[in-house]
């Protein structure tokens, strides 16, 4: 490239080169693809050559995946794809916040760490207060890191036990003609806290605490009447409750507890003309101290890149309602 702008970036050892590369350097790639610059890589160095405008900003980018890795995580092609995006946005706020947010190490040795700001915003707000509703769409990881939260005050004794809940919807048939007794009915719905805690603990760990009592996954309507006590409580898919069914669940809350509701208010299955707990409880508890409400977006989402544009899809068609008086503005 003749008359281009240059500049060299030196990696500290082969090891966080090899990382920072990528398989057969697919994150150079994904870089080198979204700005009108070449990547060269050499040794344990790289070479940005371009307009200087748009190589000062991808050497920026760099600087913040290096500061990522500094904090002791490891680089993913998610993550350059998710850093590239904020840089083409305009938005540079310190990645290392985000990605370098490591919440719990998995049985088998994977960390579980924040991938998105809007992520570490709302661990954040799970950390600080007592009562946090995370609401946005599918993908955002609201109740997965909700989850990996509770395992972690679990493991530091925080709490003494771990409560899993979701309203039992019953989508088109009746509980009561379906086959089996009533575990054997609800297991449906709560199939996917089991598959998240059996991914972060391990299955064998998870049965012998549920064997305990220490952990607890059951329908919302086995929460009437409890009080409870030193746990930590995550409500799935709450956007399915109705407003007394998240009164009650809210008013369980004990000493030393702390409550994580998740939910989507774009996916509500409830029937026509019900009222959605989750939507109602937004204008009842804003501004209450000690609640936070978290807004993720389609800039969270952490599953495949096609999800985030199917999302996209769907509320250019159908806009999602807007939350109450848009409730704890982030600054």
């Amino acid at each position: 490239m003749d008359g281009t702008y240059e500049r060299r970036i030196a990696i500290a050892d082969n090891e966080k080169a090899r990382d920072l590369f990528g398989l057969a350097d697919v994150h150079l790639q994904v870089i080198e693809g979204a700005f009108p610059i070449k990547v060269v890589p050499r040794g344990n160095e790289i070479i940005l050559q371009g307009p200087e405008e748009s190589v000062e900003q991808v050497y920026r980018l760099f600087e913040r995946l290096i500061a990522v890795q500094n904090r002791g995580a490891r680089i993913s092609e998610r993550d350059v794809r998710y850093a590239v995006r904020l840089a083409t946005e305009g938005e540079e706020k310190p990645l290392e916040d985000a990605l370098g947010d490591v919440i719990v190490t998995t049985h088998r040795g994977k960390q579980i760490r924040t991938k998105t700001l809007g992520q570490k915003e709302y661990v954040d707000d799970i950390r600080r207060s007592g009562v946090t509703f995370g609401i946005g769409p599918a993908g955002t990881g609201k109740t997965y890191l909700a989850m990996a939260l509770a395992i972690a005050a679990f493991k530091n004794k925080e709490v003494n036990r771990i409560i899993l809940t979701r309203p039992a919807v019953e989508a088109g048939e009746k509980l009561g003609f379906l086959p089996g007794d009533m575990q054997q009915k609800v297991d449906p719905y709560l199939r996917p806290l089991y598959d998240a805690m059996f991914d972060i603990m391990g299955m064998d760990s998870f049965e012998r605490y549920l064997e305990k009592g220490q952990i607890e996954v059951a329908p919302l309507a086995f929460m009437r009447g409890r009080t409870l006590d030193d746990s930590f409580i995550v409500l799935d898919e709450a956007q399915n409750t109705t407003p007394e069914q998240m009164k009650m669940f809210l008013t369980r809350l004990g000493f030393g507890s702390k409550a994580v509701v998740t939910g989507d208010i774009t996916q509500v299955d409830l029937p026509e003309g019900a009222k959605s707990g989750l939507v109602e409880v937004q204008r009842i508890l804003g501004g209450v101290e000690g609640v936070a409400f978290c807004y993720l977006t389609e800039r969270d989402i952490v599953r495949h890149d096609l999800v985030q544009r199917i999302i996209k899809a769907y509320e250019a068609h159908t806009p999602p309602p807007k939350p109450f008086a848009q409730l704890r503005p982030k600054g």
